[in-house]
């Protein structure tokens, strides 16, 4: 039996790397039939005002990443913003990455701000301070590309926070047992992380850019993070 998740698309990749990697929904669909092949995936294009006409139909919900920062003054923000509320009232399982992550803060009592560390970029490493359904066990290690600015400073009203590190207080958080958000992209591949830090060699700047692809040199969890992603949602919610 297959298991629906709907994709909110937040952004859309660069034109020079699309024809390569394809878009960010099919990064994700690959990623999560790649652990579990009963999974289907339908995109919405968020920035486009597209949603579903009925909260139910798909099993769960994805919000991506994006260029955007979660409190910009975009009317596809605050819709998007709108629905993560009414996914939160009916304990609708989310999925949400970076921008995704950010933004449930925002829109749920909580806080985004550009850190002043400036960019976290490349491969890091956090560990998990809670069991999560599935396979996850508290303390286990996850290893994930990184690439942002903007991180929560203040979580979601009643939601905990259940990984950090020392440059992002927030790396995965858990609100209920309807939404589980990560800061960091288990979408990316490192071909593709590869490209786009050439790509933003001079946003970066050098230092960022050198460590950065140095970091690729460790391993990344992005299966790992995608089971137990979907353990959670495949777990009932009222659980």
């Amino acid at each position: 039996m297959s298991f629906k998740i709907g994709i909110l698309n937040a952004d859309f990749v660069r034109p020079e790397l699309v024809g390569t990697y394809g878009d960010y929904p099919y990064m994700f669909t690959e990623l999560l039939k790649s652990v579990d092949p009963s999974i289907e995936t339908i995109a919405y294009d968020v920035m486009l005002d597209k949603y579903p006409a009925d909260i139910d139909e798909v099993d769960a919900f994805l919000i991506t990443g994006s260029k955007f920062s979660v409190y910009d003054d975009e009317e596809w923000i605050h819709r998007l913003g709108a629905f993560v509320v009414q996914l939160n009232e009916r304990k609708k399982k989310l999925l949400a990455i970076c921008f995704g992550h950010q933004l449930v803060a925002h829109f749920l009592g909580g806080k985004t701000a550009k850190s002043d560390r400036g960019w976290a970029v490349g491969v890091q490493h956090c560990a998990v301070t809670e069991d999560l359904a599935g396979n996850a066990s508290s303390g286990e290690s996850l290893y994930l590309l990184a690439s942002h600015q903007d991180q929560v400073v203040k979580v979601a009203d009643g939601a905990v926070t259940i990984a950090s590190n020392e440059y992002c207080p927030h790396v995965m958080t858990r609100l209920g047992n309807h939404t589980l958000t990560l800061q960091w992209h288990a979408e990316f591949n490192k071909d593709y992380f590869k490209e786009l830090l050439n790509l933003r060699r001079d946003i970066l700047g050098e230092d960022n850019f050198q460590t950065a692809l140095d970091s690729l040199s460790l391993p990344i969890d992005n299966q790992k993070f995608a089971r137990w992603a979907i353990d959670f949602c495949k777990v009932d919610s009222r659980h």
